[in-house]
């Protein structure tokens, strides 16, 4: 006769008040139920529903929770049985085997928050429309030129040893002369190849700025969503803007000491709101910059990225004492997988991250650094991003007309000039983090603000770069339906 479990019975409340986020009190109360033995193998737990009630928390909290102690091994979701515990060995685990849990968390790098985890997982899922990513539309790279480099380069290239330590000779030149279009007027020993523009936040993030130092950034920012600076000891200020870009002048009496603070800025189609900064805010900002002794790193991935041929110069082509580190990438305009990006900075700086870079990688791929050499230099990458930058501004006008026909009564929203995205902000009644979850039942995965700020908002990402006009208006309108009948 088969033993009876009795079920699972809960007389606790996590404590709102504490350091430790309430998800992982949760855990760490079902992990000691199960290691004490008062919830057996077998036992079901109540509905996420229920539980939300029970710890009087948000069911979002309860999935968070959920999804991790599963990850451990120690409960399931079964058909037809709900979610039961399944095993109690993380508990028990003997002496001599190694505390994995213990060891991936004991780390200095700290892990990305919850949501973003989710999106990065999601974003792989199929069929799912990704209304707010990052990443430009597979489609739309350029297979015909990509042939035609590699058949190249295949006859061309007669050894694969390791690059020079601030990158191939051949890219730097050409990178030299694709930035003087930008006003930007250097040497190959000003520049560092990098994989990818975040490779270059990294080094300087783990070489170049002491623990406690701050960093102040655009709030709502790109920088927000990533760990690395955190994780390297290191304090983000968000700092407010206007239509116009960064309200500098709010860093004035924020800087404690010159020497420990640096600024962070994407002033040309800002990641995430797509502000750009106008021309006069970008000469306030240098002179302010200087008269306080504030170095400056500028990103710089969707420069390229301006409709209209709006150009605006960037703040490293006006910088006349040293003052600012540009990062370019291919990643936003050519590939991602391409894994190019370079850092811009007097020689001194660059020769310090070159040396860090030696020491992560020992150099950016060989092949990928001379395809791009080659693209730049064919003017192969000019002629396409020409045709690139008329298909961007033919979806971004049609992502306005359907958030103006779909959302007028629910949202507002920015006109951006150029890059990727559109800022849209909820009326007060809707609570992103709900529509994020009813949006994923219908296969629409949205990108939250709260991702990109320092304080809680009713924003989201919008990207028009990843799906074609009819994809974004039926993922759009299928997200205006589900609003329109909470």
């Amino acid at each position: 006769m088969m033993k009876r479990i009795d079920p699972i019975q809960i007389n606790w409340k996590p404590a709102k008040n504490k350091v430790i986020p309430v998800y992982k009190q949760i855990i760490q109360y079902v992990c000691d139920r199960v290691a004490s033995g008062e919830w057996v193998i077998g036992a079901r737990l109540p509905s996420q529903r229920t539980m939300a009630k029970l710890f009087n928390v948000n069911r979002s909290t309860i999935s968070i929770a959920i999804d991790e102690l599963t990850s451990y091994g120690i409960i399931s979701g079964k058909s037809g049985a709900g979610t039961q515990i399944v095993s109690n060995t993380w508990a028990l685990m003997l002496p001599t085997k190694p505390s994995w849990k213990k060891l991936i968390s004991s780390g200095y790098f700290q892990e990305n928050n919850y949501r973003l985890q989710q999106i990065n997982q999601l974003e792989f899922e199929p069929n799912i429309a990704r209304l707010g990513t990052g990443e430009l539309d597979l489609r739309l790279f350029p297979q015909k030129m990509w042939t035609e480099v590699l058949q190249k380069m295949s006859t061309e290239i007669t050894s694969w040893g390791y690059a020079e330590p601030l990158g191939i000779l051949e890219l730097r030149e050409a990178i030299v002369e694709h930035m003087r279009q930008f006003g930007i007027n250097v040497s190959t020993e000003n520049i560092l190849v990098t994989s990818g523009a975040l490779q270059a936040l990294q080094l300087i993030a783990s070489c170049m700025l002491k623990e406690g130092s701050t960093v102040f950034t655009e709030a709502p920012t790109y920088l927000k969503s990533l760990q690395m600076f955190q994780s390297a000891g290191l304090k983000l200020n968000g700092i407010t803007m206007d239509h116009d870009g960064l309200e500098y002048w709010k860093i004035k009496n924020q800087i404690k000491n010159s020497e420990s603070s640096i600024l962070y800025t994407i002033p040309t189609n800002q990641n995430p709101t797509g502000i750009t900064m106008s021309d006069i805010r970008r000469k306030e900002l240098m002179d302010f910059c200087i008269k306080n002794r504030l170095p400056i790193i500028e990103d710089g991935a969707y420069q390229e990225l301006c409709f209209d041929n709006d150009q605006f110069k960037p703040l490293k082509s006006i910088d006349d004492n040293g003052m600012v580190m540009y990062l370019g990438s291919a990643s936003k305009t050519l590939a991602p997988g391409l894994r190019i990006g370079w850092v811009i900075a007097s020689k001194p700086v660059i020769q310090r991250l070159g040396d860090a870079k030696m020491q992560m990688d020992y150099g950016a791929s060989s092949l990928s650094q001379l395809v791009f050499a080659e693209f730049l230099k064919s003017g192969k990458y000019s002629s396409y991003l020409v045709d690139l930058k008329k298909t961007l501004k033919k979806r971004r006008d049609n992502a306005l007309e359907c958030l103006t026909k779909y959302f007028s009564q629910l949202a507002t929203w920015n006109k951006p000039i150029g890059g990727f995205y559109i800022w849209l902000t909820f009326n007060e009644s809707i609570e992103v983090d709900d529509i994020f979850e009813r949006a994923l039942k219908k296969k629409i995965l949205l990108n939250p603000g709260d991702i990109y700020d320092f304080k809680h908002n009713r924003s989201i990402r919008i990207s028009f770069a990843y799906l074609e006009c009819d994809e974004f208006k039926e993922s759009i309108k299928k997200l205006a339906l589900l609003l329109m009948d909470k």
